[in-house]
């Protein structure tokens, strides 16, 4: 007969192998956490990208529509330059458009990670609840 805390039985082998499972659980975890830390990263950088753009041709369009405003009584370069305005105003809006459309469509962060760890919670209670008996 083997007693418990001795061999790879008994008390001391559950207690191995329950502490490789939280381990391995660990791993499994901090890994999506990784991944979705590089995901948020990308998301940031790209906003910060499309804010950038927006904010260049924001400033050049006031720049052009000043002009624009200068040149009022000066013949044809007048449309020329308030078209030129037009459009970087136009890219400003679209910029601006595609950073919300990019900030509605982004999932919260860690969004992954914490259902993960609601099911490992879940499968917990349920195998907790397994090896009850009722009475």
């Amino acid at each position: 007969m083997n007693p418990q805390g001795e061999g790879s039985g008994g008390v001391w082998g559950a207690a191995r192998a329950k502490a490789a499972t939280w381990v391995a659980i660990a791993h499994t975890r901090l890994e999506l956490l990784g991944n979705e830390l590089e995901v948020g990263r990308i998301s940031a950088m790209r906003q910060v990208m499309l804010a950038l753009a927006m904010l260049f041709c924001i400033g050049l369009g006031v720049v052009l529509m000043l002009i624009a405003l200068a040149l009022l009584f000066w013949e044809q370069r007048l449309l020329i330059v308030a078209l030129a305005g037009a459009l970087f105003w136009a890219l400003a809006a679209y910029f601006y458009l595609a950073m919300r459309k990019g900030d509605a469509k982004t999932e919260p962060l860690f969004a992954d990670s914490l259902a993960e760890l609601r099911e490992d919670l879940r499968q917990l209670k349920a195998a907790s609840d397994h090896g009850r008996t009722p009475g």
